[in-house]
This record gives C-alpha cells, sequence and structure tokens, in this order.
C-alpha cells in the first residue's frame, strides 16, 4: 500500500476540502474507524475521524465539522503488508529525519527544525520525531525517523514564519 503526500491538496485517496462522509467511507476501506466529536467545529474539540489499520494510523482532522483540513500519517509499523508513504519520491519514514529535512531543504522549500518537531510552511507538512514505545535513537539521543507527518491546506502551518 503506498500514500504520497500531496500537500497542499491532501494524501493519496483523500484531498483536502473532501466531505466528512466521504472521508469516512474512504477511511472505512483501510481498517476500523473511530470519529471523535463528530460535526463539531469547536477550536478544541473538532471533529477528527482515525483510520486504524493493523500497521498505521491516519488522523483525519475535519476542523469545520464538515469538510477534511488535514491529513496525519503515523509510521507504519512491521506486518504482512509493504506500507510506503512519500513526499516527491522520498520515503518519509525510513529517511532518517535530519537526511529527510537536508532533502526538503535541498528542493527549496524552507524548512523549520525545532529538533523534535519540524515545520514545512507555505507547503504546509509538519513533523513530529516524538515517539510514544521504544524506536532506534539518531546520534542526538532522540528518534532516527519521523513518527507523523501532516498535512494540511497552502498557509496551515505560515504562522511559524512570524
Amino acid at each position: 500500500m503506498d500514500f504520497e503526500l500531496d500537500p497542499p491538496n491532501g494524501i493519496t485517496g483523500f484531498p483536502l476540502g473532501a466531505a466528512a462522509g466521504t472521508v469516512r467511507a474512504a477511511a472505512a476501506e483501510l481498517g476500523e474507524v473511530k470519529v471523535q466529536d463528530d460535526g463539531s467545529a469547536d477550536p478544541v474539540h473538532y471533529m477528527k475521524v482515525l483510520a486504524l489499520h493493523p500497521q498505521f494510523e491516519i488522523v483525519f482532522h475535519i476542523e469545520d465539522g464538515k469538510t477534511l483540513t488535514a491529513a496525519e500519517m503515523w509510521i507504519p509499523r512491521p506486518g504482512p503488508e509493504e506500507i510506503t508513504v512519500r513526499f516527491r519520491g522520498i520515503d518519509v519514514f525510513r529517511t532518517p529525519a535530519r537526511e529527510l529535512l537536508k532533502q526538503l531543504a535541498g528542493m527549496g522549500l524552507t524548512v523549520l527544525d525545532e529538533t523534535l518537531y519540524a515545520f514545512v510552511p507555505r507547503l504546509s507538512m509538519g513533523f513530529t520525531r516524538v515517539a510514544g514505545h521504544d524506536v532506534p535513537l539518531d546520534t542526538d539521543g532522540e528518534p532516527l525517523y519521523f513518527q507523523a507527518v501532516l498535512t494540511g491546506p497552502f498557509d496551515y502551518y505560515d504562522y511559524k514564519l512570524a
């Protein structure tokens, strides 16, 4: 199973702006679905659709309670399926985090590296190295690979530039 990150448009099979019902139905094709705060547009407790596959999770953010605002993919776990998440040909979860950021910067993208978190404003990708379990560590003592990536609309992370 392959996923392509296509910010600011979305990810494979889940275009930003898609209706919540469409997202829910497509997520069900990936595995179990859980919905939090169905229809809510509250800034703190907005609607989320979680696709729970045996090897990965995707959190679909539906901040207005109606349409897909952002998609957050978590690192795939080992298992029977080969699961790859790519951005412009780069394997996001099998490329060491610091190397991935160098490659993104090499594409002329603005990269903001905050050690545990990294952001690509204007393109709208956000990464985290925070892990809730044992993972391989880099020489800086932090997880070697990013643990999650969020793809949002064009200006999602532009506030980081201020």
